[in-house]
């Protein structure tokens, strides 16, 4: 999430592939709708066989030492204990954290059902100043493949913000995954300060979502 200042506003489209902010209140229509590249991707998405159960490829050939190896350099360490009997992963977001050189982190417990139960805003960031978001999540049942994080933030009606960001492929195990984004800023300026209200979805490559975080936050002059 980093905003432009009010003094170098462009009129850019809302969503920017290098996860920049714009106030522009010229809504581009690519920004809303999905594009015809985006729908020709639909269309061009691989038909895969059934999804088998990691349990069941590991006990099937458990006798087998060579292809047991040649499995463990495919999927990774893979912690058995954390496999279940059904094929599909279980991705379970636990904490957001920011990072902050001017202040000490904010670490952020995540809702199951990713609506905080805060009235106000779920946190509060200070114009001007440096941050970095940091995910921890836990995979368990199986592996997760091209699990990415999807993110669109909106002030007064307006989307001023889009942004899409691979995490990776991740194996099931006990200990949760940390994963740590691009350090941004935020710009001073009083038309960048007030409330935004954010919509966020983890979602992998079948396109399951594991969740969907919904809350508000401020940009204010102060950290609070």
């Amino acid at each position: 999430m980093g905003l432009k200042d009010e003094n170098n506003k462009a009129e850019e489209s809302a969503e920017d592939p290098k996860g920049q902010w714009t106030l522009s209140r010229k809504n581009s229509h690519s920004s809303l709708c999905p594009t015809e590249d985006d729908e020709e991707d639909e269309d061009k998405k691989l038909e895969l066989g059934p999804m088998i159960a990691l349990k069941e490829q590991f006990e099937k050939d458990k006798d087998d030492e060579s292809l047991m190896r040649w499995k463990e350099q495919l999927l990774g360490k893979v912690d058995l204990e954390e496999v279940g009997e059904t094929p599909d992963p279980v991705v379970k977001i636990l904490n957001l954290t920011i990072r902050s050189p001017d202040r000490e982190d904010m670490v952020l417990t995540v809702p199951e059902d990713g609506k905080p139960t805060s009235k106000g805003p779920w946190f509060t960031l200070k114009e001007g100043s440096k941050y970095t978001l940091v995910f921890t999540f836990r995979v368990t049942n199986n592996i997760v493949s091209g699990l990415r994080y999807r993110n669109s933030v909106w002030k007064t009606g307006i989307k001023v913000y889009g942004r899409k960001e691979m995490l990776g492929t991740f194996s099931p195990q006990a200990e949760p995954y940390t994963h740590v984004m691009f350090e941004e800023s935020t710009p001073s300026g009083m038309l960048v300060r007030g409330s935004y209200s954010v919509k966020s979805k983890f979602v992998d490559d079948d396109d399951k979502c594991y969740l969907e975080n919904n809350y508000t936050f401020d940009i204010r002059k102060n950290w609070l």
